[in-house]
């Protein structure tokens, strides 16, 4: 199964990911995936014993905290999956929300050569004055505080030195396991493990340049142009690259302390407004969101303004997926079960299995319970992770961006709870559902998509005889074909061709064994003879050798 891991520090890195596992009492899983023999072929042992120590964890608990033990890759790789409130329960969301960032920091001796690099000059050169002791360190980076010459307070975001390496090598082993998982545990296939891990691997090598980051911020500060209620830190280009990043320092309370807030005299109920809308206007306005607004990406400033930082994270909205969360969001709070059907069939990948006729009677009975409900006493959140609830147990999930939409609302709705426990989130996102509903059907914008329609009919008008001139000849020329592949059918083709090669290597076993006896028989005596039974003697070598191999083919089948 593993044999197309390239370098031994994969395959080293690859014990220690079973070792985790077997600690962590997912011995089974790791033999049903076949890392044990992997391992075994390079040369190493495992000791399967399961901790008993282990049991009383519940499966969530257990997979956390493996994660935690598998390093900044895997603690990476938890909190995306923290955002699938699609595939997930809410105790696994809850449990893999725990995931943190946090690792102790490295000596700034360690880091020191990087920025230097970076930089083309030692820091002391560059900033008036450097904090070398760091004042936050997580998997990827650690960050320092340091002063420009005009006294401007900066902050230095520097990526840990060689964790590319380490990253890219985690992301080759999760790529070909999840390739395993979905071929060897089809009980796992509803996660969308492949799925799940090229989601992650894309998001990750994001995050990993430092750039990109600062591009993203500058971005959404571009979009809140003329809005003082929230603070993106100014980027510093002339010393930003990809392993480098430096912006200003944002001087403000963090999110979870709410005494600071409450000491400071900042109106909690303006705060969560601000913040509804600021998160409301991103998603549904500009489609260009946060996609990690975690507490200790968020500060609360004077003048209830909220600072935000580190823009790695971020989703995307096209605008025909805008115009559906809209929608979404309108038959929620109008108790219209029908249109929210739609959206979800739209949205499900797998839809086509599903049975819309059961589908659309638990998403009525769901949103029957909400009827007479005042729009205030709504809960969003709770509704958007029933939805996707309902989705689970159909069998569907959501594309990944709209995963990462559903995750901001949620986390949305607990900060603003947390700052007003009267907050509403379905009102505060009420006039900007009806905003977008009202540019989506305003004059410019009908016009806009009836000039773009005609334009699209006139060009496949204009291509049409074309089209079908050369469908015409290719079918003359008896050059029209059609493929249907029936992926059911492709391991079945697979073991046919295994198949045939072994009676193929066996036929040629047997003549091997006849003609060297036939050689080593007509061998007498004189020079010639020497060499007949020497051609003799390599021809049983030679089926030897083919025999062996059959046999290991077929055992290893077996195995599989």
């Amino acid at each position: 199964m593993w044999e197309t891991l390239g370098t031994v520090r994969d395959l080293g890195r690859l014990q220690q990911i079973a070792s985790v596992l077997v600690g962590y009492g997912f011995g089974d899983m790791v033999r049903r995936i076949g890392l044990a023999g992997a391992l075994e072929r390079a040369g190493r042992l495992l000791h399967w014993q399961d901790p008993q120590a282990m049991a009383h964890m519940a499966p969530p608990e257990r997979v956390r905290r493996a994660l935690e033990d598998l390093g900044p890759t895997f603690v990476k790789l938890g909190q995306v999956l923290a955002t699938r409130v699609d595939l997930f329960g809410p105790e696994w969301i809850a449990e893999l929300g725990k995931l943190q960032n946090a690792v102790p920091p490295l000596p700034f001796e360690r880091v020191r050569p990087q920025p230097v690099e970076d930089l083309g000059a030692e820091p002391e050169a560059v900033f008036a004055q450097l904090d070398e002791a760091p004042i936050a360190a997580a998997s990827l980076a650690q960050t320092h505080r340091a002063w420009l010459a005009d006294g401007t307070a900066v902050v230095l975001k520097i990526r840990r030195p060689g964790i590319r390496d380490t990253v890219e090598a985690d992301l080759r082993l999760l790529a070909r396991l999840a390739e395993i998982v979905e071929a060897q545990a089809p009980d796992l296939h509803r996660y969308r493990p492949r799925e799940v891990v090229q989601q992650f691997a894309q998001s990750l090598r994001r995050e990993l340049d430092f750039a990109a980051e600062c591009r993203n911020a500058e971005r959404i500060a571009a979009n809140f142009a003329g809005h003082d209620e929230i603070v993106v830190p100014r980027v510093h280009w002339q010393w930003t690259c990809e392993r480098l990043n430096v912006q200003d320092f944002v001087a403000g309370i963090p999110g979870p302390d709410l005494a600071a807030v409450d000491a400071s005299g900042m109106d909690r109920k303006r705060l969560a407004q601000v913040g509804a809308g600021i998160v409301l206007k991103m998603v549904l306005e500009d489609g260009f969101f946060h996609a990690d607004p975690h507490p200790g990406n968020i500060f609360y400033l004077p003048g209830e303004r909220i600072g935000v930082i580190d823009f790695g994270m971020v989703g995307r909205v096209s605008e025909q997926r805008r115009i559906q969360i809209v929608q979404l969001l309108h038959g929620l709070v109008e108790r219209e079960a029908e249109a929210v059907t739609d959206v979800l069939m739209e949205w499900g990948e797998g839809a086509w299995e599903a049975d819309e006729t059961r589908l659309q009677a638990d998403i009525g009975a769901f949103v029957d319970q909400y009827r007479g409900v005042p729009l205030k006493d709504l809960r969003m959140g709770a509704m958007l992770l029933d939805v996707t609830t309902i989705l689970r147990d159909h069998g569907l999930s959501l594309p990944p961006d709209l995963a990462l939409m559903i995750k901001a609302f949620l986390t949305l709705e607990g900060f603003g709870r947390q700052l007003d426990p009267d907050f509403d989130m379905a009102g505060a996102a009420r006039p900007y559902v009806e905003k977008v509903l009202l540019a989506r059907y305003s004059p410019r914008a009908l016009l806009r998509r009836g000039r773009r329609g005609a334009i699209d009919a006139l060009e496949l008008a204009g291509d049409l005889p074309r089209e079908l001139r050369r469908l015409l000849r290719a079918a003359r020329r008896g050059r029209l074909n059609m493929q249907i592949e029936v992926t059911s059918l492709k391991a079945f083709g697979e073991q046919v061709d295994r198949a045939a090669n072994r009676l193929t290597m066996g036929v040629v076993t047997a003549a091997l064994v006849i003609g060297s006896s036939i050689v080593m028989n007509s061998a007498g005596g004189g020079v010639p003879s020497r060499w007949l039974l020497a051609l003799g003697v390599a021809g049983f070598v030679g089926a030897a050798l083919t025999g062996l191999w059959i046999l290991l083919s077929i055992w290893r089948s077996g195995r599989r």
